[in-house]
C-alpha cells in the first residue's frame, strides 16, 4: 500500500502543472487512493478474526474418524437341559424384556417336582414324628429315675433284713450244734455205763432220743441258714439290677440330647427336601426362556427338536436402547491432553448423516495395542515411536434414538469439546 501510494504521489507529481497548492483534481485522486488503503486494511482484519475464530473453533473440538458404536450382546442360554418344543421368535425380530423366546419340554422337571413334593411330606412326617419323642422321653426318663431309686432303696432295705435273719439263722444254727454236741456227750458218756448196768436203760434210750432230735434241730437249723444265705444273694442282685437301672434312669439329660438331636436331625433333612423342591421348581421355570433385555434377536440356532444342554447358546439378543449402546472412539493420545469425563460431544453417524448428543464417560486404561491378543514388545530394541490410540468411551444423552436406529458396529465420527 505504501509504494502504491508512493508511486501515485510521484505520477500526481510529474504530471505538468503539478503543484503543492494545485488545482483541485489532486485532491480527489488522493482520497481515492486513501479509500483503496483503509479497505485493504479492513479485508485483512477480517481475515484475521476470521482466522482467529476458526483457530479458536478447531482448538475448541477433538474429533476422530476412528470410531464406531459399541454395546453388550447379551447371548441367550438353556440353564438346564431338554428337548426344545417351540422357538417363538426368529432372527432380527424386536422382542420386549420377558418374551417367551423358547419353549423346552417340561415333562421331566413336573415329575421332578411332584417327587421332591412327597419326600417332603414324608420327611415333614418323620419330623412330626422324632418332635414328640422329646416330651414323651423326657417323662419317661423322670419316672424311671424315681421308680429306680425306690427300687434300689427296698431292694436295700431287703438286703439289710436278710443279713439280719442270715444272723439269727447262723446264731440258732450255733445253738443247735452246741445243743448236738452236749447230747452226743451225753450219749457216750452213758453208753458204758448203761452196758454195766450201773444207769437204767431207759435213761440211756433218753439220751439217744435227745441226741437224735438235737442232730435233727441241727439240720434244720443248717437248711434254715442256707434259705436265708440265697435269699441274701437274691437280694444282692436285686439290688445290683436297681443301682443298674438307677444309673440308666440318671441318662436322662442324655437320653433326652439323643431325642433333640434327632428332631434336629429331622429338621435339617426336611429342610433339604425343600430345598430340593425349591430347586425342582426352578428347573421347571427354566424350561421357559425369556428375553433377558429389550432387543432384537440374532444368531438364532435353536430348533424345534433339538435336544439342549446346560449353557448352550441358542440366540442372542442385541438392546437397541440408547441407554444400552455407546460410542468407542480411539482417540490419539495427543488429542487427550485436555479431555476429562463429563465434557459433551456430537456424534456423527455415517448410516444417516445425522448428529446425536453425548458426552464422555470415561477414558480407557490402555491404548487398543494393549488389549491386542498379541501385545508389542518395544524392548527388542526394533522400537519405531508411533503415535498410540486410547478408547474413550461416549455415551447417549437420554431419548437421543426414539426411532431406535442405531446399530451396533456403524461407523460413526465424534467430535468432544474439550475447551
Amino acid at each position: 500500500m505504501a509504494e502504491q501510494l508512493k508511486e501515485t504521489t510521484d505520477a500526481g507529481a510529474s504530471k505538468p502543472g503539478a503543484t503543492g497548492v494545485g488545482p483541485g483534481r489532486h485532491p480527489s485522486r488522493r482520497r481515492k487512493v486513501l479509500r483503496r488503503i483503509f479497505r485493504g486494511l479492513a479485508g485483512l482484519a477480517i481475515l484475521g478474526a476470521a482466522g482467529f475464530l476458526l483457530y479458536r473453533h478447531f482448538a475448541t473440538y477433538e474429533s476422530t474418524d476412528d470410531a464406531q458404536i459399541d454395546g453388550y450382546i447379551y447371548p441367550v442360554s438353556s440353564r438346564v437341559a431338554g428337548y426344545v418344543n417351540r422357538v417363538l421368535v426368529d432372527d432380527n425380530q424386536y422382542v420386549a424384556a420377558g418374551t417367551v423366546l423358547v419353549q423346552l419340554d417340561p415333562t421331566d422337571y413336573r415329575v421332578a417336582v411332584a417327587n421332591a413334593e412327597a419326600a417332603l411330606a414324608n420327611d415333614q412326617a418323620s419330623a412330626a414324628s422324632v418332635a414328640t419323642n422329646v416330651p414323651i422321653t423326657s417323662v419317661n426318663t423322670s419316672s424311671q429315675v424315681s421308680t429306680a431309686e425306690a427300687g434300689v432303696r427296698d431292694a436295700a432295705a431287703a438286703l439289710v433284713g436278710a443279713q439280719r435273719q442270715y444272723e439269727a439263722a447262723r446264731a440258732t444254727l450255733r445253738q443247735a450244734e452246741a445243743n448236738d454236741r452236749k447230747a452226743q456227750d451225753d450219749v457216750d458218756r452213758y453208753r458204758p455205763l448203761a452196758e454195766q448196768d450201773e444207769i437204767p436203760q431207759q435213761q440211756y434210750i433218753q439220751a439217744l432220743d435227745s441226741q437224735r432230735a438235737t442232730a435233727a434241730a441241727v439240720e434244720s437249723a443248717r437248711s434254715a441258714a442256707a434259705a436265708v444265705e440265697q435269699s441274701i444273694t437274691q437280694s444282692q442282685a436285686r439290688l445290683t439290677q436297681a443301682q443298674a437301672q438307677l444309673r440308666a434312669a440318671e441318662t436322662r439329660p442324655q437320653q433326652i440330647s439323643v431325642q433333640q438331636s434327632k428332631a434336629r436331625a429331622a429338621r435339617e433333612e426336611t429342610e433339604r427336601a425343600a430345598a430340593v423342591l425349591r430347586q425342582a421348581r426352578l428347573n421347571l421355570t427354566y424350561t421357559t426362556i425369556v428375553a433377558p433385555v429389550s432387543g432384537l434377536v440374532g444368531q438364532r440356532s435353536a430348533q424345534p427338536g433339538q435336544t439342549v444342554a446346560p449353557g448352550q447358546q441358542m440366540m442372542t439378543i442385541v438392546p437397541l436402547d440408547s441407554q444400552n449402546i455407546w460410542v468407542t472412539a480411539n482417540f490419539k493420545e495427543t488429542q487427550l491432553k485436555h479431555m476429562h469425563p463429563g465434557q459433551s460431544a456430537e456424534i456423527s453417524v455415517d448410516t444417516y448423516g445425522r448428529t446425536y448428543r453425548g458426552h464422555v464417560l470415561n477414558v480407557g486404561g490402555a491404548t487398543g495395542a494393549r488389549y491386542s491378543l498379541l501385545p508389542p514388545e518395544n524392548a527388542t530394541g526394533n522400537y519405531v515411536k508411533v503415535v498410540q490410540r486410547i478408547p474413550v468411551k461416549i455415551v447417549f444423552e437420554n431419548g437421543q434414538d426414539p426411532e431406535h436406529l442405531l446399530r451396533l458396529g456403524m461407523s460413526v465420527e465424534p467430535r468432544v469439546k474439550v475447551q
